[in-house]
């Protein structure tokens, strides 16, 4: 079954969502592009950021979400400056011209096999242009094991098989292929802690992310009662602590390659 995606439940941790993106895009060492894009923006809050780094340059925000490129549109510009934004998706995706600096930031985990798509990615980077992108590594926390192992039992199996999941691969992965295509590369991961507050904060964290297609599969009837089990274990595996937060590990993968530099 299809996902969409939500902007506004996306948007509910959007601090903590941005500060990767912010420190990726740190290690860009552009000074003048002329392109450049941002490959899966989502609602387009963090696209704006670019526009405002490069002002003149022509920033275009991808995303292959009708949802999210619309939520994005209403609140241009945000960040920074102006930005163009598109439905379009990574995994077909050619540029018009040459890109200059080209990010994806929290997109690449959701399609399948994307280490085979980074030489493409590559090659749609002009000469000495930069691809930088981030996707989370946390797939082995219970925020992720415990909707999988809800998710197959018998009560939920029929309709959960096959949905989307996201996943990655460690730094070191990512450092062969983009040397491989002839980058000079830089590969890193940072575990933050973040702090969370309010009722179920990891249920509101996850659901507008990597349990959504989870959750959307499931029949009305069924999702209440999957929701409510999904909460009880993951309060239980991030208790409430005594200051009344919940602490959430998460770790993320960066990757920023020089095109054509090594």
């Amino acid at each position: 079954m299809p996902h969409t995606w939500d902007p506004d439940r996306y948007l509910a941790y959007a601090d903590e969502r941005g500060r990767p993106f912010v420190e990726l895009v740190a290690r860009v060492g552009a000074t003048d592009p002329a392109e450049v894009v941002d490959l899966g923006c989502g609602p387009g809050n963090l696209t704006g950021l670019l526009a405002g780094r490069w002002p003149g340059a022509h920033v275009v925000g991808l995303d292959s979400s009708p949802e999210m490129i619309a939520s994005a549109q209403a609140g241009a510009p945000r960040g920074g400056g102006p930005v163009e934004y598109a439905v379009a998706d990574l995994r077909d995706w050619t540029p018009p011209r040459p890109v200059d600096v080209l990010v994806s930031n929290a997109t690449l985990q959701w399609v399948p096999g994307h280490l085979e798509l980074l030489p493409r990615l590559v090659a749609a980077v002009a000469d000495g242009g930069w691809l930088a992108f981030q996707v989370p590594g946390n797939f082995d926390e219970p925020s992720h094991t415990l909707r999988a192992e809800l998710a197959g039992e018998p009560a939920y199996a029929e309709h959960t098989a096959g949905v989307a999941a996201p996943s990655s691969h460690d730094p070191a992965d990512y450092y062969d292929v983009l040397a491989a295509a002839g980058c000079e590369v830089d590969v890193w991961e940072t575990t933050y802690t973040h702090v969370l507050r309010g009722p179920d904060p990891v249920f509101t964290w996850v659901s507008g992310t990597g349990a959504r297609p989870t959750l959307q599969a499931l029949p009305d009837d069924l999702r209440a009662e999957f929701e409510r089990e999904f909460r009880r274990r993951l309060a239980a595996a991030y208790p409430v602590r005594a200051d009344g937060t919940v602490l959430l590990p998460f770790r993320r993968v960066f990757a920023v390659a020089r095109v054509g530099a090594a």
